[in-house]
Parts: structure tokens; C-alpha cells; sequence
């Protein structure tokens, strides 16, 4: 297992296009934020390496510095589409490596295998364009799969994690594992930012109703990556990431009893999401 640490916030760029993308790139950075997601099927890979590059070129950070991510499209599985896709990626984020290269999904119907798609990730590691092979919205049960048909360690599975979706077998099993948990949508779309328990602990401990949500995903050994637009949110979220929120406020979120899951898009969401 590598020794990579990542920071307690990344930053989300899903659905930040052009401008918005490259903006909350250059503006995160120099926040403080050190760990930037993005995937191929964002479509902006290009406007997020346009802000690296501003950032590298000025030299507010470092490369060694930063964590830069990006996922493979699930129609990019096979292994030449695997090897062809990075370079792709590489060239439009203006890097020489990405830090972690994820499975965007798990998506058997169109190409992927553990043995050959991971495969082709791991000579991608060996050739130093990528430092860490990752996963996402895979299951506890598909990353024991995809670690015994890898000849390196899966570093991290990034999955949907909010105070509405627990995912508390999986912080579990992962733990044990030794995989990180990288947590998406920690804001439940927006719908947990409106929960009555929520806003009620964040008016008591004066903090905002954001920072309640990745207060807590921090708390359960995971790192959240929120997306932000605006300047106001970027510097707001990044503030949770040394909150301390009472136990027994914890406790209350975890009572919580709604149970959602908001991602789950037909033919690459695993089987067991229905269960």
C-alpha cells in the first residue's frame, strides 16, 4: 500500500465546464487545496490542466505538491483504449502523470476487466504516467475481486458518501483493506444541506450547513472532494478541513434516517446498488 496521504478536502470539478472549471482550479489551489478530480467524461480535463498550468507557471504550487486525478470513461475499458485515453488525458491536463487514475465504473457490459483493465493501468504505473491505481462505485466484494487480479495495490475507491448514504459496510471493509475512501456528492446533490439536524447543528455550532456534511464524511476516515463554482463556496468548504464537530452531534447525523442514493446511471452501476 502506497503512503500517499491525501489531503482532508479535494476538489470536485463534475459538471464545471470552461471557465468555471478553470476558475475553481487556479482559485482552489490558492486556498490551499491539494488534491484536484476530475474524469474523461467531464469533458474538462482541458480547462482544469489550463489551470494547473497557470498555477505550475507562476509557481504557487509545486507539482510535487498536488494530487491530480482523473477516471477513465467507461468506454475507454479495454486496454488499448486504456493506454490511449491517458495519453489523451495527459496531454489535455498538461501533465507528465496523474497522481490517481480511477475506473470511473465498474462497467462489464462495456469492456472492463479486472485482469485486463487493471492490467493496463499498472504498465501505465511501471511507465511513471500514473502513481496510483484507483477505482470507483465499485462494491467491497469488486475491489477484493480487482485487488486479487492486480499485481499492485489498489489505492482508493471513490464512492457516492453523504449523511444520507452511510456506506458504513464499505468504510469498513475498506479500512481493514487498507483503501482509501474518496467521497463524492458529500452534500447529498444539495438535498442533505436542507435536512433539519443538519442546519440545527450547524446554527449551534456556528458553522455553515456545508461544513456540517464534510465535517462528518472527514470524521468516518474519508476525504471528500465537493465541487464549488464560486469563490465564496471554494473557500467555504475548504474551512471544514480541520472541524471538530461534537460527538454528540455526529451521533445525530448518523440517526438520520433517510437513506437516498442520487447516482445510479443504467448499464455501469453494479447489480447490488438495487439490492
Amino acid at each position: 500500500m502506497s503512503n500517499q496521504q491525501l489531503p482532508n478536502i479535494g476538489l470536485g470539478t463534475w459538471m464545471l465546464k470552461k471557465t468555471a472549471a478553470k476558475f475553481s482550479t487556479i482559485e482552489g489551489i490558492k486556498l490551499g487545496y491539494r488534491h484536484i478530480d476530475t474524469a474523461q467524461s467531464y469533458g474538462n480535463e482541458r480547462f482544469v490542466g489550463e489551470g494547473l498550468q497557470e498555477i505550475l507557471d507562476t509557481g504557487i504550487a509545486k507539482r510535487k505538491d498536488l494530487i491530480v486525478a482523473t477516471k477513465l470513461h467507461p468506454l475507454s475499458l479495454r486496454p488499448r483504449s486504456v493506454i490511449r485515453s491517458t495519453s489523451k488525458s495527459l496531454e489535455k491536463l498538461k501533465l507528465d502523470y496523474v497522481d490517481i487514475l480511477y475506473v470511473h465504473y465498474p462497467a462489464f457490459a462495456l469492456g472492463y476487466s479486472h485482469k485486463k483493465t487493471l492490467g493496463a493501468i499498472s504498465k501505465l504505473v511501471d511507465e511513471g504516467k500514473v502513481k496510483h491505481i484507483g477505482v470507483s462505485n465499485f462494491t467491497p466484494r469488486m475491489v477484493e475481486e480487482a485487488q486479487e487480479a492486480c499485481d499492485k495495490s489498489i489505492y482508493g475507491n471513490q464512492v457516492e458518501h453523504h449523511p444520507y448514504l452511510h456506506q458504513k459496510q464499505l468504510l469498513e471493509h475498506h479500512k481493514q483493506k487498507g483503501v482509501q475512501v474518496i467521497s463524492y456528492s458529500p452534500l447529498g446533490r444539495g438535498y442533505a444541506l436542507r435536512d433539519k439536524v443538519i442546519i440545527e447543528i450547524a446554527t449551534k455550532n456556528k458553522i455553515s450547513v456545508a461544513n456540517v456534511c464534510l465535517a462528518w464524511v472527514i470524521s468516518k476516515g474519508a476525504y471528500p472532494i465537493p465541487k464549488a463554482t464560486s469563490l465564496d463556496h471554494i473557500r467555504d468548504n475548504i474551512a471544514a478541513k480541520d472541524l471538530k464537530i461534537p460527538e454528540e452531534d455526529l451521533e445525530k447525523i448518523d440517526k438520520i434516517s433517510k437513506r437516498k442514493r442520487y447516482v445510479h446511471p443504467p448499464v455501469v452501476t453494479p447489480k447490488e446498488w438495487k439490492k
